[in-house]
């Protein structure tokens, strides 16, 4: 946080937009294991979705968030005592697209609120400026816990199309 105490990037404790499920004319969805590797695996399977969605045009920026996404959801929520190795895929990828949309959400199994960085923060620290970059590539983004009883949360970002 900034030190005046407020920020342009409070963490969104929402849901998705308003958006008709029935409308969504695209959805794809990948586990991905909890090491950093991953993080190479959302972007070939995002590059492959865009592309397969005719949408190659727009991966630059989509595949930046959702780096970022899974990198946070990867440092951030899986818990530092557990091997990695040996953690079940807890951290997912989906990708949905409407006519006039596209949204990014990565699952994982942390209930803790993402947090975002101030621009005037300290912009040399090697880490923490994830979700200023989500911020300012996506054209909105928000988080919600999952329901039930299941733990974690979802963090999304949306893309308008066209």
């Amino acid at each position: 946080m900034g030190t005046n105490g407020s920020t342009m990037l409070e963490p969104l404790r929402q849901g998705l937009p308003p958006l008709d499920p029935s409308a969504v004319s695209d959805t794809a969805s990948v586990a991905l294991p909890a090491r950093y590797e991953a993080v190479g695996s959302a972007r070939k399977f995002t590059r492959t979705t865009l592309g397969q969605w005719d949408l190659e045009d727009r991966f630059d920026d989509v595949a930046l968030v959702v780096s970022e996404l899974v990198t946070n959801a990867l440092r951030h929520a899986l818990p530092a005592d557990a091997p990695r190795e040996r953690q079940d895929p807890s951290v997912r990828l989906h990708l949905m697209r409407w006519a006039s949309r596209l949204v990014c959400a990565v699952r994982d199994p942390s209930d803790e609120s993402p947090v975002a960085r101030d621009a005037d923060d300290d912009f040399s620290a090697e880490s923490g400026r994830g979700l200023f970059l989500v911020d300012s590539f996506s054209d909105g983004w928000g988080w919600h816990p999952l329901a039930g009883a299941t733990r974690g949360k979802v963090v999304w970002a949306l893309f308008r199309l066209g």
